[in-house]
């Protein structure tokens, strides 16, 4: 077994709550190895970067939470931290700089606003995702928020599920707009509709083995398999536990869901699975998704007569404790009390009324946060970086920040979608797998001197069409991938297919070329 299959075999990851009220007394320094891996199993990151203070991961499910469980957020993050909160692409929060002294304290918090953290890091279902308009949007056939939480319910702080082979992403969604990005998740329920004998049923088709790390991404395929609202979360439990009794505990790098579908074929995987529900499985059904992806930024209209939705773009996704607190009060003054997470790392309001979004889209932190950003600011996601995770080689925040603002300036005004997705190590949290352009951070050589550098990735989807993106560059320097950005983005502003055109963009013969030769 490798090292993490030994510290599970050992004890459950979730026994080690009575071990984390112990460290708050005897500190950070007395936290043993093998329980540094364990306190990922309440959300708690311990990062080598920053000896003495803690991350923590939310479970927002659906991305949706009430003002005032943001507003308990923003209290932690000004209290204990920094007055930082990131918004992560599975629609969670991210708190970080607080001390293990703090994490008693912030957990009666968590607690009392309604809000899990259990089981979002290590191996383990991790937040499960949703279209953040759910039951709002007009472009929903059924409303899947109430599976998601229930099916999060059930995952939390049981067993039998807290000891998989790896990690497991779920997505269920009604809505068509492929908001959420069905095609990397290990199992993911999207929109269809089938002929019965008593009429049309809407509900889902399956697919399974998405991933974005381990050897980059494969999209998800489709299980030939259609099920109703009624019997989803059972699906997804069997499916959990297959993966729990089957997948690979030999090797990391190949324990995800899609290493088994690879060695036994989507025939057997049903096979198991009907096996598992004791029953026969219906054929899938046809696909209800469009072929394009929504962000559901801007005004948005709703299917509730007179209601609109706001999608506030969030730069790379990162919050101040006080634009936090100014949100909750914006979502309980104009909507309908709730604040809603996207994918996209974005946030919106919902239940506004159409006589009141002026008022609304004058608020200052609608100055900040805008419904109108730029393309480059609007379709730019980054994952945390280095500095604040134990993973990432380069500073991806600050990195895509700085180019996407750049690049606002400096971009004519065009209504073509771009995203620029990126990730500081090949793990891929940022999904530069699934973007026009991804950026994934390295280290190498050049000259003298060992450096930050990017890997330029194009023509990534993440829809219906899913497909990888291409490598078009091995080695960019960190101080010169705005350059090699700014073009690429100003061909894909003028109509120009990045996957087509590749490396001649850059003036370059093919993706083999140096660092110096790209810059």
């Amino acid at each position: 077994m490798n090292k993490f299959e030994e510290i599970k075999a050992e004890r459950d990851g979730l026994d080690v709550l009575p071990d984390i009220l112990r460290y708050a007394q005897s500190g950070w320094e007395s936290i043993t190895d093998d329980d540094k891996v364990r306190l990922k199993w309440y959300g708690l990151f311990y990062r080598k970067h920053t000896p003495g203070h803690f991350m923590l991961r939310l479970r927002i499910p659906n991305g949706i939470a009430t003002s005032n469980q943001m507003r308990v957020l923003a209290g932690i993050a000004r209290e204990f931290g920094r007055e930082e909160l990131d918004v992560t692409t599975r629609q969670q929060i991210q708190l970080r700089w607080f001390r293990i002294e703090d994490v008693p304290e912030i957990f009666a918090r968590l607690a009392d606003a309604g809000l899990e953290h259990r089981q979002t890091g290590m191996d383990n279902i991790r937040g499960v995702m949703g279209c953040a308009l759910a039951g709002m949007t007009l472009q929903e056939v059924i409303d899947a928020s109430p599976i998601v939480r229930s099916l999060s319910r059930r995952l939390s702080g049981d067993r039998a599920f807290s000891n998989l082979p790896r990690k497991f992403n779920i997505s269920i969604t009604g809505c068509t707009e492929n908001c959420v990005p069905a095609a990397s998740q290990d199992l993911a329920l999207v929109p269809a509709v089938r002929e019965a004998l008593h009429g049309t049923q809407v509900g889902f088709n399956v697919l399974v083995g998405g991933k974005m790390g381990s050897g980059g991404f494969t999209p998800a395929r489709s299980l030939n398999v259609f099920v109703r609202p009624e019997d989803a979360e059972e699906l997804c439990v069997q499916m959990i536990f297959l993966f729990r009794d089957h997948g690979s505990r030999e090797t990391r790098a190949k324990a995800r869901l899609a290493f088994l579908v690879e060695a036994w074929g989507l025939e057997r995987l049903r096979a198991e699975l009907e096996q598992r529900l004791g029953r026969c499985l219906e054929p899938a059904g046809h696909d209800l998704r469009r072929t394009y992806e929504s962000d559901h930024i801007g005004v948005v209209q709703l299917r509730q007569q007179d209601r609109y939705a706001v999608g506030l773009a969030v730069p790379v996704g990162r919050l101040r404790a006080a634009q936090v607190e100014q949100a909750s009060d914006l979502a309980d003054a104009y909507g309908d009390g709730t604040v809603r997470l996207t994918s996209g790392q974005n946030l919106l309001f919902s239940g506004i009324a159409g006589g009141r979004l002026s008022s609304l889209l004058s608020e200052p932190l609608l100055q900040t946060l805008r419904h109108d950003p730029a393309p480059a600011v609007r379709g730019t996601i980054a994952c945390t970086g280095i500095g604040l995770c134990d993973l990432a080689l380069t500073d991806t925040k600050n990195d895509a920040l700085a180019i996407a603002r750049q690049l606002a300036q400096q971009l004519p005004p065009c209504h073509r979608p771009l995203s620029i997705n990126w990730s500081g190590c090949p793990a891929g949290c940022g999904n530069h797998h699934a973007a026009d352009i991804g950026l994934q951070g390295g280290k190498a050589r050049i000259g003298d001197t060992v450096q930050e550098v990017y890997q330029v990735f194009v023509g990534g989807r993440a829809g219906v069409h899913a497909r990888p993106a291409q490598p078009l560059v091995a080695q960019v320097p960190a101080d010169q991938i705005g350059s090699v950005v700014a073009r690429l983005a100003e061909a894909h502003a003028a109509g120009a297919d990045l996957l087509e055109v590749g490396a001649s963009v850059l003036g370059l013969e093919s993706e083999t070329k140096t660092a110096e030769q790209a810059a």
